[in-house]
């Protein structure tokens, strides 16, 4: 029998969800449970000077996420292969960096979807965390992982932003403050920017939505004015994102509502929501915490192991299984550790902001020097102008911050 081929109309409806998931997978990993409670934390502290991080935050978004994808496109090979071919051993030392710190930003996500689950349901966050863990690895032994993880994605990400525009409508924020200080701020805190860049862009989320692309196949210069749009479309999604969840706790904050930051157990962000709603609000916290955390475990996990075939090779069902062993591996470490779950997951934002600079350092090389690696192709000068500008940015965030970034754990 012959082979059917999909029509035209077929084939652009599957390229189409392709980009779509890969926009999503980027964008709900940027928005995990980790800014959520960054976000919280750092709005009681700072207020409405808190915006000119969260600017700085999607303006190194634009710049980082921009450049690694149209790359990635170019050379259609994963990151660490790239920095390999381009600097021996260079893509080893960034696999390396880059599972540690997945594993970091994993073991908060895990985290955070226990904390999501006890605010919906009074569950014990342990019991939570063990429980949204299982329910990742039973979408990557699914038979259907890849359509699975796509619809889940894209499923999660629209009910986490729906939820928080309900919340940011009710709490009334001071608007025109928090413009003023966008542009105009009162205090520049560099950690707490670190911390944002971070917990946004930093460690695997630098990757995830390029390696999705790569493992669609939707490569080369053919694809590269799609691989820009979609790139983009997904910052901006993630940059309104975090202003309407900022504003949706500016609000709280500015109405006279003191968070608890003091305690070991505080938990900022579920106090704004329940002091904005009520018990509802808890609830609604605990959705959008719950579905930020299962999307970031599930982006963690795919995007930290696709680094593991620079030091062997692969097939779905071995990379399914090494997935699995990540999770499970994350599952234990969150379990073993001491450490709150909200200083967990201010700290690994922090610590995946200074592996950044790094991959992105190789990233501009590539763009500058190695025109071989893409295909020939000569990469737009201006853009790598501001990559190489938010590198110098980054590394020198780093080392202003790099003390207090490890201060978060005794929070």
């Amino acid at each position: 029998m012959a082979e059917s081929i999909p029509s035209p109309s077929a084939a652009s409806a599957v390229t189409r969800g392709s980009f779509l998931a890969a926009i999503f997978l980027m964008a709900t990993s940027a928005i995990g449970p980790g800014f959520i409670t960054q976000t919280a934390t750092f709005t009681a502290k700072l207020g409405s000077a808190f915006a000119f991080a969260i600017l700085a935050s999607i303006l190194i978004d634009f710049v980082v996420q921009l450049n690694i994808w149209r790359i990635t496109a170019l050379t259609r090979r994963n990151a660490s292969d790239t920095a390999n071919a381009a600097i021996p051993g260079a893509g080893y030392f960034l696999a390396v960096l880059i599972l540690v710190g997945g594993l970091a930003f994993n073991v908060g996500n895990i985290a955070g979807a226990g904390l999501g689950l006890n605010a919906m349901f009074g569950l014990d966050p342990k019991i939570g965390g063990a429980a949204s863990a299982l329910l990742a690895i039973g979408i990557f032994l699914s038979r259907r992982a890849g359509l699975l993880l796509d619809r889940a994605i894209i499923g999660l990400g629209i009910l986490m932003i729906a939820m928080t525009l309900v919340v940011a409508f009710t709490t009334n924020p001071p608007v025109g403050e928090a413009l003023r200080q966008t542009f105009m701020p009162d205090v520049i805190d560099f950690a707490t920017i670190t911390t944002i860049v971070g917990g946004t862009v930093g460690g695997y989320i630098t990757y995830s939505g390029a390696h999705r692309l790569l493992d669609k196949g939707l490569v080369g210069e053919e694809n590269l004015a799609a691989v820009t749009r979609a790139s983009l479309t997904g910052i901006a999604v993630t940059g309104v994102m975090r202003f309407v969840l900022f504003l949706a706790i500016l609000g709280v904050v500015a109405s006279g509502v003191t968070l608890d930051l003091s305690s070991q157990a505080a938990n900022p962000a579920a106090q704004a929501f329940a002091a904005a709603l009520g018990d509802w609000g808890m609830r609604i916290f605990g959705v959008v915490l719950w579905a930020a955390a299962i999307t970031s475990v599930i982006g963690a996990a795919y995007t930290s192991v696709s680094f593991l075939t620079v030091f062997t090779r692969l097939d779905d069902r071995t990379r399914s299984i090494a997935t699995v062993i990540f999770i499970c591996f994350s599952l234990l470490v969150y379990i073993a550790m001491g450490t709150a779950p909200a200083a967990i997951l201010v700290f690994v934002g922090g610590f995946n902001g200074l592996i950044l600079p790094i991959g992105l350092s190789i990233f501009t090389y590539v763009g500058f020097a190695r025109p071989d690696l893409m295909g020939g192709h000569r990469y737009n000068r201006p853009l790598l102008i501001a990559s190489a500008i938010v590198c110098a940015l980054t590394w020198y965030m780093g080392w202003k911050s790099v003390g207090a970034i490890f201060a978060f754990l005794g929070m």
